[in-house]
């Protein structure tokens, strides 16, 4: 599972060093690639390579005519791209989604269990901010589907 937060500083090349314990969690499964994709968010989201071929085969069973579905294979597949861990631990975003999610210079990893996100980090402390703002109504929306 992945969690927690943690900072790196991506270079002009756009490579990063993943943080340790996620490296760990990749060894694993016996396979150190990652999906990165754009998100809904201002955010990129990277998913183990086994739990991305399981999202495209939900996705593969939805009617593939269907204008939400079309929708979210343009804005989330037709951007996805294998990043591979190289053997100093390190990932290469592609300009395309580093420019998508505004990195930069320093980066955020956060955990989001079976996923994880990267963030610059000025978004990730907007979008945290705005997250603790609306608390409450989140508090209420998550008990109404019974968390």
């Amino acid at each position: 599972m992945f969690r927690g937060l943690h900072e790196y500083t991506i270079d002009q090349k756009g490579r990063v060093s993943l943080p340790v314990r996620f490296r760990e969690l990749l060894a694993a499964q016996n396979d150190e690639r990652l999906i990165i994709t754009t998100s809904i968010d201002p955010c990129l989201v990277a998913y183990p390579l086994a739990e991305w071929q399981a999202f495209e085969d939900r996705l593969s069973r939805l009617p593939q005519f269907d204008p939400n579905v079309l929708k979210l294979k343009r804005l989330y597949v037709a951007g996805a791209t294998e990043c591979p861990v190289d053997k100093l631990g390190r990932l290469m975003i592609p300009q395309e989604l580093r420019a998508y999610a505004g990195l930069e210079k320093d980066v955020i990893f956060a955990g989001m269990v079976k996923t994880l996100e990267i963030w610059s980090k000025d978004r990730w402390q907007q979008t945290r901010d705005v997250a603790r703002a609306e608390a409450a109504d989140v508090a209420r929306a998550l008990a109404s589907l019974g968390l």
